[in-house]
């Protein structure tokens, strides 16, 4: 929901921000599996979102909502929390646990997902940080090449660094990047206090889009995969502010 520094204060953005907070737009560095439910034959519009719990589904998944909230159990170590939920669905059954801690200035948020049924688990789950616009069009390096396609928004520089094309503006600008990177992502991105806030992930992003408005700047590596019976991956993403 929000970073803050003892001197510096918050460090996050959102959608909305500073105005208030809602649960569809998001704010600080939240992320979410909710593009992928879980729906079994004969489910016309009810679904699974793994972390939420069943769902009335709708055709704009922004106006989807909570029939039975899934129930989390929560545990605060000294620099860490830990959340377990099992979830049940059709022949789904799963124990989702999130962990996020702080190691000095890195936050990091860790996801492991066991599959306890006997069917496949396919999961789409991704990371949307929220930023401040940097006060310079600069926002972002990559460890790996992309490809930016023409677009009103932005573009890539010589350097490498992909930069706004004119002011942040609403409702904003969104942008699938290209790219065909078989290593893990890091991210340079520029913070208007702190200068630079780096994130590495655990995984190869496959679907890679940013977006920005007026009052934030964010990017989404999504992980998509299937998890077979018996499996229980795990993946992390940090944050070194």
């Amino acid at each position: 929901f929000q970073i803050h520094d003892r001197q510096l204060g918050p460090l996050l953005s959102g959608p909305s921000y500073p105005n208030a907070f809602n649960s569809f737009d998001g704010q600080g560095i939240p992320d979410a599996f909710n593009l992928a439910p879980l729906r079994s034959v004969g489910d016309a519009d009810s679904g699974l979102i793994l972390g939420v719990g069943m769902c009335h589904l709708r055709p704009d998944y922004r106006q989807n909502e909570v029939t039975d909230y899934a129930a989390w159990d929560a545990s605060q170590g000294d620099a860490s929390l830990v959340m377990r939920t099992t979830q049940r669905h059709a022949g789904w059954s799963l124990i989702l646990t999130r962990e996020v801690s702080l190691l000095n200035r890195t936050v990091r948020s860790k996801t492991r997902i066991s599959n306890q049924g006997d069917a496949a688990i396919p999961i789409c789950w991704f990371p949307h940080p929220f930023f401040p616009q940097p006060l310079e069009p600069t926002l972002l390096k990559l460890n790996f090449s992309t490809k930016i396609a023409d677009n009103d928004g932005y573009l890539q520089s010589d350097s490498g660094y992909i930069m706004r094309k004119g002011a942040p503006v609403m409702p904003g600008h969104y942008l699938a990047l290209t790219h065909a990177s078989q290593v893990p992502l890091v991210v340079q991105q520029r913070h208007p206090v702190l200068g630079m806030v780096t994130a590495t992930t655990s995984y190869v992003p496959s679907f890679f889009p940013i977006w920005g408005n007026a009052n934030t700047f964010s990017w989404e590596p999504f992980l998509e995969r299937t998890i077979a019976p018996g499996q229980e991956p795990e993946w992390s993403i940090d944050y070194d502010f």
